[in-house]
């Protein structure tokens, strides 16, 4: 694989992650990249407010009740949902939280952006790991490179 983004190099560079908006229902997006990210060896948790456990795991309600420090978050809720999970990341000391979006908003919002900006929080807006992190499959390289050519994922 080409070299990484730098901000997804830094994201990619923690080894405990949360990943809000993680579902119930296993096929939802949050889902896979929880998987993902646990599959290449990161500690990952899930992050749902109505969900005591997902994926077979406990799930947390939010953020700040995780144990422990994170080194980023994955932010794979509705874009209504993503500005109080950044608070939550801010009030928890991550640095880097990631917001997915593949084709229309995905999680992003203006809002939401603004909220990491205060605080001091990097971001990366658009795409997902699973664009990046290895093994990387044909799926995710070709809507990696669709979405570069029009400027909605890093790199």
């Amino acid at each position: 694989m080409a070299k990484l983004p730098s901000n997804v190099a830094a994201f990619l560079a923690g080894k405990r992650f949360a990943v809000a908006g993680v579902s119930r229902d296993s096929k939802q997006p949050a889902n896979a990249i929880y998987r993902k990210l646990r599959e290449a060896g990161f500690e990952v948790l899930p992050v749902n407010p109505k969900a005591a456990e997902v994926e077979g795991v406990r799930c947390y309600s939010d953020i700040v009740s995780i144990p422990g420090a994170l080194d980023g978050v994955v932010i794979a809720t509705h874009p209504d949902a993503a500005r109080d999970v950044v608070r939550q990341c801010g009030d928890k000391g991550v640095r880097h939280v990631w917001f997915h979006r593949s084709f229309g908003d995905g999680s992003v919002s203006r809002e939401a952006i603004k909220e990491c900006k205060a605080r001091g929080i990097s971001c990366i807006v658009g795409g997902c790991p699973l664009m990046y992190c290895e093994p990387v499959d044909a799926g995710h390289r070709c809507i990696r490179a669709w979405l570069r050519l029009l400027g909605r994922v890093p790199g």
